[in-house]
C-alpha cells in the first residue's frame, strides 16, 4: 500500500487542522448550508418530486375549477404517525428545561465539585437552541420567506404557486414552509452527541441521530414541508451550534490571553 504524496498529507494536515475547532466547523457547514439551499433553489424539481411521491391524487369535485389538482398527503391523517410528530414536537423543549435544570444544578457547586466544563457545555446548548430553533427560525424566517407549504400549493390540491426555496416572493404571510422549525429542534438534538460522554458517544450517538431525522421525515410526508424546508431547518441547528461555541472559544481564549486581576 503507497503513502499519499507529500503534498496530499499536507493538505490533510490542514484539512485536520482546520476542523480541530468549532471555528472551522462552522465555516464548512455554513458553506455547505448555502451550497444546499443554490442547489434546491436552481433544481426545484428534487423538492416537488420528492412531495410528489407523498402525495395521492384524488376526483376533484363538480365545483372545482378546471385544470385544478386535487388530492392529499395520506400519511398526514395516521394517527401512529401523528402522535409520533407530536411527542417529536415536544421532545426538544423539553430536553432543553432538562439541560437547564442540569447547568442550574452545576452553578449551585462550588470548589471541586464544580465544573466549568459543564457550565460551558450546557450554555452552550441553551443558547443555540435560543438563536437557531427558535429566533432564527420560527420568528424570523418562518415569517419573512412567504413560501407556501407544499399542501398549499396548486400541485397539491392548494391554491397558491410553487416557490423555489429562497425564493421569498411567495403568498405565504405568516408560518410559512421556509425554514421547518420542527426539523430545526430535531437538528439541534442531534448537536447533543458532544454532551455525551466521549465513550458512549460510537453507542448512543447513531440512534440520536436516527430519531433526530424522523420528524423532517414527517414533516415531509405529511406536505407540511418540502425537502428543502426539512434538510436546510435540521442542518441549520448544528450550523448555529458550531458557531456558538466558536464564539465561546474565542470568548475563553480572549480572557486567557487578558486575565482579570484583583488591584
Amino acid at each position: 500500500m503507497t503513502s499519499p504524496s507529500p503534498t496530499v498529507s499536507k493538505w490533510l494536515a490542514t484539512a485536520r487542522r482546520f476542523l480541530a475547532g468549532p471555528m472551522g466547523w462552522f465555516i464548512s457547514l455554513m458553506i455547505l448550508w448555502w451550497v444546499l439551499l443554490a442547489v434546491f433553489y436552481f433544481i426545484p424539481a428534487i423538492d416537488t418530486g420528492v412531495a410528489r411521491a407523498f402525495f395521492e391524487r384524488a376526483a376533484c369535485g363538480e365545483a372545482a375549477g378546471q385544470g385544478r389538482i386535487c388530492g392529499s398527503f395520506p400519511y398526514g391523517a395516521q394517527d401512529i404517525f401523528v402522535v409520533i410528530r407530536r411527542i417529536l414536537f415536544y421532545l426538544p423543549s423539553l430536553i432543553a428545561i432538562f439541560i437547564l435544570y442540569r447547568l442550574i444544578a452545576n452553578l449551585q457547586h462550588h470548589g471541586a465539585t464544580y465544573s466549568p466544563r459543564k457550565t460551558r457545555d450546557y450554555s452552550i446548548a441553551l443558547v443555540s437552541f435560543l438563536i437557531g430553533p427558535y429566533v432564527l427560525v420560527n420568528l424570523i424566517l418562518k415569517q419573512i420567506s412567504n413560501r407556501p407549504r407544499p399542501y398549499e400549493t396548486d400541485l397539491f390540491g392548494g391554491r397558491h404557486a410553487f416557490m423555489p426555496a429562497g425564493d421569498f416572493q411567495g403568498a405565504c404571510s405568516g408560518n410559512c414552509s421556509f425554514i421547518s422549525g420542527e426539523a430545526a429542534g430535531a437538528g439541534w438534538t442531534a448537536c447533543l452527541i458532544v454532551l455525551l460522554p466521549k465513550p458512549l458517544r460510537p453507542v448512543l450517538g447513531p440512534p440520536l441521530i436516527a430519531v433526530s431525522l424522523v420528524s423532517p421525515a414527517l414533516r415531509t410526508a405529511f406536505g407540511g414541508h418540502y425537502l428543502s424546508d426539512v434538510t436546510l431547518g435540521w442542518l441549520s441547528s448544528i450550523v448555529i451550534y458550531a458557531g456558538v461555541a466558536a464564539c465561546f472559544e474565542m470568548s475563553q481564549r480572549k480572557r486567557k490571553q487578558n486575565p482579570q486581576t484583583n488591584l
